[in-house]
C-alpha cells in the first residue's frame, strides 16, 4: 500500500477503451500511477509484476468478467476493488460485493463521485494495515466502541444497545464507507444459516437507527444501498 504522501498504483479494467482512457486520463491528472487492462486475464497479468494499490473493474466484460476477478484477488490479496456497473444491474452487483468487491459505481458516473470512492477505499486500506489485530476500542468519527466494556458512546452521551445491536454496529464500524450485503452482514451477525432471512437485519437496523439517531428522518450514520445493503458514515472524521 502506498504511503500518503506516495503515488498509489490503480489499476483499470475495462474492455470499452473510451471508458478506460478516460478514466486513465481523470485518475492520472490527480496524481495515480494509472494502467489499463482489457479483462480480468489481462489484469491477472498485469498484476504479476506490478502490484496495484486498488482496482476499479468492469462487471461485463469478455473472458474473465468483474466477478471472476473479484474472486480470483480475494483468493490472494485483499487489494480495495471498487466495481463499474450499470443501471439496473443489482443482482450482479451484489454477486460482486459478496464475492469481495468493496465499492461500487453506477454508470454513467460523476468524476467527482469515482474519485470520493478512490479516496475513501484508499484510507480504508491504508488504516485497516495499521489497526491493532486486539483493538479493544475502536474510535472513529462520532462513535467511541469499547469492545470489552460492551459500550458505545455518541459525540458526548451513551447509547444503550442489546448484544446483536451491539455486534451488528461493531461490523458496520470496522469496515466505514464500504457498501455490506445483507447476506455479508446476516452471515458476520447471525451466522451463514440466515443468510436467507433478511427481515433479522431490517428490524435491527431499523432498532439501531431509532438509537443512534432518533429525531432524524434521513439516515445519517447507517444509508441504505437500495436492494444491496448498507454503507456506514461515521461521522466528522469521515467527513
Amino acid at each position: 500500500m502506498a504511503a500518503a504522501n506516495e503515488k498509489a498504483n490503480i489499476l483499470v479494467v475495462d474492455d470499452e477503451a473510451q471508458i478506460a482512457r478516460v478514466l486513465k486520463t481523470t485518475l492520472a491528472s490527480h496524481g495515480y500511477s494509472i494502467r489499463t487492462a482489457r479483462d480480468g486475464d489481462d489484469a491477472v497479468q498485469i498484476m504479476k509484476d506490478w502490484p496495484p494499490d486498488l482496482v476499479i473493474t468492469d462487471l461485463r466484460m469478455p473472458n474473465m468478467d468483474g466477478l471472476a476477478l473479484c474472486r480470483h484477488m480475494r483468493s490472494k490479496s485483499d487489494t480495495p476493488i471498487i466495481v463499474l456497473s450499470v443501471r439496473g444491474e443489482e443482482r450482479t452487483k451484489v454477486e460482486a460485493l459478496d464475492a469481495g468487491a468493496d465499492d461500487y459505481v453506477t454508470k454513467p458516473f460523476s468524476v467527482d463521485e469515482l474519485l470520493a470512492r478512490v479516496r475513501a477505499a484508499l484510507r480504508r486500506a491504508a488504516a485497516a494495515k495499521k489497526s491493532h489485530p486486539q483493538e479493544e476500542v475502536i474510535n472513529i468519527g462520532d462513535f467511541r466502541i469499547d469492545l470489552h466494556g460492551h459500550s458505545v458512546r455518541l459525540k458526548d452521551h451513551e447509547v444503550k444497545l442489546t448484544p446483536k445491536e451491539f455486534d451488528l454496529l461493531v461490523y458496520l464500524a470496522r469496515h466505514p464507507g464500504k457498501v455490506i450485503t445483507h447476506r455479508a452482514l446476516l452471515a458476520a451477525v447471525w451466522g451463514v444459516n440466515s443468510t436467507e432471512q433478511p427481515e433479522y437485519l431490517r428490524v435491527f437496523i431499523g432498532h439501531l437507527r431509532k438509537k443512534l439517531e432518533p429525531e432524524e428522518k434521513t439516515p445519517r450514520y447507517i444509508v441504505t444501498e437500495p436492494w444491496v445493503g448498507y454503507r456506514f458514515n461515521p461521522g466528522d472524521e469521515e467527513s
